[in-house]
């Protein structure tokens, strides 16, 4: 835990570069004016600021499927190389040209390191802190800031400050975050799978988990490979084979599911059940409290469902069964020393043949998935009877945890768990067959009885041997076990190459999937709001507009010049900003990040709407200045703490890891269009409009925003990023069901 903790902070520096540059360059244009007598040119001084928003916009075009290509690591490690250059060749600039240039590579750092940190953060946290250590780019960002305000105040005391100088501070951070992203950081362990390279993922996440066995996350990051898939919500109750036979005396072995999970001992069997779960429900006919509410998505309805049912999803451990909180509790331990090597691949080939797919699999004592080759289609041979019931292999495991040990195999985060079952479909051809289904398991939360009840048993009252609990589970086809790849992987196609079908990359024709397209619609319509909300424009022109404002009132008996003065007050709004930063921190997994949105949105809108009214009506100068800044500071703290972090970590979240790059390149892109329309709009806006106009048409966008997280933006908390995207592809459907029925 303590090793995703700590790759979070030194990935986070970029964004601390980001905060450095644009608290510079919002100080040093006021001397950059002056210098290249730009007062008059309005145009000029917006290019020299928005140039760094076109270079992040050029390199967005690319940078998601680049990233793809070559992983994360390396970006980020050409982000900090962009950001050293880019100062060297600020701290020269003998014109404004070659100034524009120094910002157009500045851009190219920003762009990598705000588009790619986000991802990188996500894609290795675990996901019950994932909110949390997601918002350490904002405060790293907000920490960048403070700290060059103080630079450059510091500087505006002098008889000639010099911008130059300002601006090429930027290289000595960068070699720092140059040297801890080539020597420190790993690649992306989800990245990793994606190209197959599982010996390699395994280390990374022995290495952020701090635990040796991570073989049961492998399984879940080869299991979200998969995109566009036929995912459906089902309910079970579980148990024992013989408590839920003695409590369904009518029974059949038909319509008895055996789940097959990575730990060994006990057998547990599912048997399906209809209109009992709360989740269920919600699928088919929306929730009660939001059945009236027009223009709401189902998909908000659904995962608002999850965490308002179970409101364990932020615990550390799998509390669907008592045993560990797995599926089956630990009867000996297996040989930890597994390697993911070609050597193992020899020796599950030479395995592989003498189990003839039987159904004596008691003698099996090699690990579920715990090698590179796995063998995992060789125990997951369908048995030769019994319809759907999978052949479980009760001596396999995929972690040996010690008890008390927070979490298990089976347990992915957020109280979901991981398992899998075979059924039969019919083929092109008519003819039965089997596949192989992965599913997601959630329990119900509600009291029941051990016996002749279909509620849930809570955990506490779970019984240490026997007993049964209810659970939701999405269901979909399992991208470790392929028809087609038999052929071509006799040991099995499992954990080596994820089958062919998810290796072969992402496609643009992947971006039209419904669940997809939907996720798309809540993360560019989240990015356009957030910036036409006009926190980037206020940032870069703080200094300006605190300084129209008046603040230099409050200093001016200091013996502080207003420009000076200006660029004090911005930056002890940035220092405020950090103790928030670090609140919404402490709340992202608790309350959520939809919460924080609901909740932070109204009193933006109260401040902004504060603001234009102390633009309005006559007031002194004192009043006025005091007016402006309270309501300045108190609009940056709620917008740091809710509407900074959140767009970006959402857009991280929702999307598939096969086309994760892809989506993000398009979120990106939008953020930084809509970027570059703030901040170069913004002089000609207080000139046209004043600061009253600007303010207002922010409020507006405010009230705007309320509306669209209200009915599209769902609640992504302590979900793992595989369990998002099944839920996008699950509401999509409904809500195309919806319409079609409509």
């Amino acid at each position: 835990m303590n090793g995703a903790v700590l790759v979070a902070i030194t990935a986070a520096i970029g964004n601390l570069l980001q905060g450095w540059d644009n608290a510079t360059i919002a100080g040093a244009v006021l001397y950059i004016k002056r210098e290249f007598h730009l007062q008059t040119e309005p145009t000029i001084e917006g290019l020299i600021v928005a140039m760094s928003l076109i270079g992040a916009t050029a390199i967005t075009t690319f940078s998601g499927p680049v990233a793809d290509w070559l992983g994360r690591r390396p970006m980020l490690i050409i982000s900090s190389v962009l950001y050293f250059l880019s100062g060297l060749v600020m701290l020269w600039s003998p014109n404004v040209y070659v100034l524009l240039l120094a910002r157009l590579l500045d851009g190219f750092g920003i762009g990598l390191a705000v588009t790619l940190v986000p991802v990188y953060i996500s894609e290795t946290a675990p996901s019950e802190i994932r909110g949390l250590l997601n918002t350490l780019p904002q405060f790293t960002g907000s920490g960048g800031m403070f700290l060059s305000y103080c630079m450059v105040f510091w500087m505006s005391l002098m008889d000639s400050p010099k911008w130059r100088l300002m601006l090429g501070v930027l290289s000595i951070p960068s070699l720092l975050y140059f040297a801890l992203t080539v020597f420190y950081l790993p690649e992306s362990p989800r990245w990793l799978v994606s190209k197959g390279r599982m010996a390699e993922a395994k280390q990374v996440l022995q290495r952020l988990r701090g635990r040796e066995d991570v073989a049961g996350e492998m399984a879940l990051l080869v299991e979200g490979l998969g995109v566009g898939g036929d995912t459906s919500i089902e309910e079970y109750i579980i148990g024992p084979a013989d408590e839920l036979a003695d409590n369904q005396e009518q029974s059949t072995e038909k319509d008895q599911i055996k789940l097959y999970g990575p730990e060994q001992g006990l057998s547990w069997v599912a048997r399906p059940v209809t209109g009992q779960s709360t989740l269920g429900l919600v699928s088919r006919h929306g929730s009660m409290a939001n059945q009236s509410v027009p223009l709401m998505d189902p998909l908000v309805t659904l995962f608002g469902s999850v965490h308002e049912k179970f409101p364990e999803t932020g615990s550390m451990r799998s509390m669907l069964f008592p045993n560990m909180g797995s599926m089956f509790s630990v009867a000996e331990h297996q040989d930890k020393n597994e390697q993911w090597d070609e050597e193992s691949l020899q020796r599950d080939g030479e395995d592989y043949g003498s189990d003839g797919g039987g159904e004596s699999d008691d003698n099996l004592r090699s690990p579920l998935l715990s090698r590179q080759t796995s063998s995992t289609e060789k125990d997951m041979v369908p048995p030769a009877a019994n319809g759907s019931i999978l052949n479980m292999r009760r001596h396999s495991s995929l972690m040996q945890g010690a008890a008390g040990e927070a979490g298990s195999s089976m347990g992915i985060g957020g109280g979901w768990q991981l398992a899998w079952k075979w059924s039969e479909k019919r083929g092109k051809d008519g003819n039965k067959e089997r596949e192989l289904q992965r599913i997601y398991l959630h329990p119900e939360d509600a009291p029941g009885s051990r016996r002749g009840s279909v509620a849930s048993l809570p955990v506490a009252d779970a019984p240490e041997e026997g007993g049964f609990v209810q659970a939701s589970a999405l269901v979909s086809q399992s991208m470790l076990y392929s028809k087609g790849g038999k052929d071509k992987h006799p040991i099995g196609p499992a954990m080596v190459q994820p089958a062919e079908s998810v290796a072969v990359g992402p496609s643009w024709q992947d971006l039209f999937e419904p669940g997809i397209k939907r996720a798309l619609f809540v993360g560019v319509g989240i990015q356009m709001l957030q910036q036409f909300s006009g926190i980037n424009g206020v940032l870069y022109y703080t200094p300006q507009i605190l300084e129209q404002a008046g603040v230099g009132v409050l200093l001016s008996n200091m013996g502080i010049g207003s420009e000076s003065a200006s660029l004090l007050i911005s930056g002890l709004t940035t220092l405020l900003m950090l103790p928030s930063i670090g609140f919404a921190m402490r709340l992202m997994d608790v309350s959520g990040r939809r919460w924080l949105l609901l909740t932070t949105l109204p009193i933006l809108l109260l401040s902004l709407i504060i603001l234009v009214l102390g633009n309005i009506i006559p007031m002194g100068s004192l009043v006025h200045a005091i007016i402006s800044t309270v309501s300045v500071v108190v609009y940056f703290c709620c917008f740091v703490m809710a509407f900074g972090p959140i767009p970006n970590i959402l857009c991280s979240e929702i999307f598939p890891t096969r086309v994760r790059g892809l989506c993000i390149a398009v979120c990106a892109l939008t953020f930084w269009i809509c970027d570059i329309i703030v901040t170069y709009s913004l002089p000609v806006m207080l000139s046209s409009v004043g600061l009253a106009g600007v303010f207002g048409i922010y409020a507006i966008v405010c009230i705007l925003s309320w509306i669209f997280v209200f009915l599209k933006v769902p609640e992504t908390k302590g979900m793992p990023l595989e369990v998002i995207s099944e839920f996008f592809a699950v509401g999509a459907k409904q809500a195309a069901t919806d319409a079609k029925n409509n």
